[in-house]
């Protein structure tokens, strides 16, 4: 339990529906480290999801995972922005902390199952278990989920992945949870809302280089470090007055040039084929259907396309923008999550 909404919920509808509830929470920072203290509300986290557990009646416990998400999370954080890369730390902790750790300590005191606030189902089929998208597709969070196993949606509850957020927030008023209007959580998993570039400062060093126009190999400008930039962005590039905004389209880490082009659809851009590090299907048991879709980031529309398994690499029907190594890429079959994995260079 997050001490938000969604957690909330979950265990209100578990209660409501019999089971046996713990509430725990996971206490994955503290300190000022980073510079992220101010943005990391853990204190009253752990109290609202107290005070949630004392109005439904049921135990609470805080587990600490602090060590363990700093050498598992926040490390590799760091290491693939040094690499150049853009990481997505929600779904290294979702596969490290919350589905490794914590369900691993959980079934050691006893639980037969966990339960989190996710806005994803999990359905049982010949062949296994599958990951269903959330009904709602504005919080459907099987974006970050992908690397899941069997055993592990064997002994995984999602209470709300069959609701719309709206309908969770009633939920929340009707069962007077004393959270109930607290706002959503935006920030990176289980340490709230940071300043990405000012995380990064305090601890890359700043490598100051050329900004490059791929169409006319001009200079137009100078960054801080290609760490700190990635593909698709438009903000803080400091390249003011341009009839057409410029956006980073290619980084080359060995040159130290971050690539700029005009406009939100520059070919530079766009891209078709990827390679995939990581690959991981959630049941590996089913058979890949010849046409699938595939997501490169939490929110946008699965866009149509191919995997060759063999070679590990997803070839979309039409060019993508601002495919960028180092996120993600979670392929479905319709509302199935089937797996995924780590974008290439």
């Amino acid at each position: 339990m997050s001490g938000g909404v969604d957690s909330s919920v979950s265990a209100a509808l578990l209660v409501q529906q019999g089971y046996d509830v713990t509430g725990v929470y996971m206490k994955n920072w503290s300190g000022d480290d980073y510079g992220i203290q101010a943005d990391c509300p853990w204190e009253q986290d752990q109290s609202d999801a107290e005070a949630v557990c004392k109005h439904l009646g049921t135990p609470f416990k805080s587990y600490n995972f602090e060590k363990e998400y700093r050498q598992r999370v926040v490390e590799y954080f760091f290491s693939e922005y040094e690499r150049g890369r853009t990481p997505n730390p929600d779904v290294m902790c979702n596969k490290t902390i919350k589905f490794d750790l914590f369900m691993q300590r959980a079934l050691v005191e006893g639980a037969d199952l966990i339960a989190t606030g996710h806005y994803a189902q999990v359905r049982a089929s010949e062949d296994g278990y599958e990951l269903l998208r959330g009904v709602d597709p504005n919080k459907d969070q099987t974006y970050f989920l992908y690397t899941l196993n069997q055993k592990q949606l064997s002994k995984t509850l999602f209470p709300i992945g069959h609701l719309p957020k709206p309908e969770v927030r009633k939920l929340a008023e009707q069962f007077k949870l004393p959270n109930a209007q607290k706002p959503d959580s935006q920030g990176i998993c289980f340490i709230g809302e940071i300043d990405v570039y000012k995380y990064l400062r305090s601890r890359l060093p700043l490598k100051p280089g050329q900004i490059v126009d791929i169409d006319s190999k001009e200079i137009v400008g100078e960054h801080d470090g290609v760490a700190f930039y990635t593909i698709g962005q438009r903000e803080g590039l400091k390249l003011g007055g341009q009839q057409i905004p410029y956006f980073v389209v290619a980084k080359d880490l060995e040159q130290n040039i971050v690539y700029v082009g005009h406009g939100h659809e520059h070919p530079a851009m766009l891209k078709q084929e990827l390679e995939l590090e990581n690959l991981h299907f959630v049941n590996p048991k089913t058979s890949m259907p010849e046409k699938i879709s595939a997501a490169v980031r939490y929110r946008q529309s699965a866009e149509p396309g191919r995997l060759d398994v063999e070679s590990k690499k997803f070839t979309f029907d039409q060019p993508q923008r601002a495919i960028t190594p180092g996120q993600s890429l979670v392929i479905y079959d319709g509302e199935i999550c089937l797996g995924g994995g780590v974008i290439g260079e």
